[in-house]
């Protein structure tokens, strides 16, 4: 688990475990964003399991399943309002922090606070593919 900073209020980062909690809350995250649907893979942790090492831990944990296709516009509001309300730094994970990315990038786009064409490079300099959010921008006419 190395978190990407994207921000001063936000970073991603891939699938962490209950035992990983602790360490995020030093590290000064208030708010844990899972992304990832249960069962998505063998092995790994459900949300229950996550959200009770964060309470555990005074972090606020919030559950945003999404897969690729089946990203919403209201997904991605969701996702914003989370982070918004957030009493401090927020942490999204999911497989590898990219749909956690691309829930962030699209919302940026859709407000006005990046443009589509910068998504590419900007998620290259840290490590990972938006292809897929202006993928989805295309898809839904933005």
């Amino acid at each position: 688990m190395e978190p990407v900073t994207i921000n001063e209020r936000f970073a991603v980062c891939g699938q962490i475990g209950p035992k990983d909690v602790p360490e995020l809350a030093r590290a000064g995250y208030a708010t844990i964003v899972n992304n990832r649907p249960d069962g998505e893979a063998l092995f790994q942790p459900d949300a229950a399991a996550i959200a009770a090492a964060a309470a555990r831990a005074a972090v606020e944990s919030v559950h945003i399943p999404v897969s690729g296709p089946d990203i919403t516009e209201a997904t991605v509001r969701a996702f914003q309002q989370t982070l918004a309300e957030s009493r401090g730094p927020a942490l999204a994970f999911c497989r590898s922090g990219s749909r956690s990315l691309i829930l962030w990038a699209i919302g940026e786009v859709l407000d006005g606070r990046m443009a589509r064409e910068d998504l590419i490079p900007f998620g290259s300099e840290r490590g990972f593919d938006l292809s897929r959010a202006v993928d989805w921008l295309t898809e839904n006419g933005r």
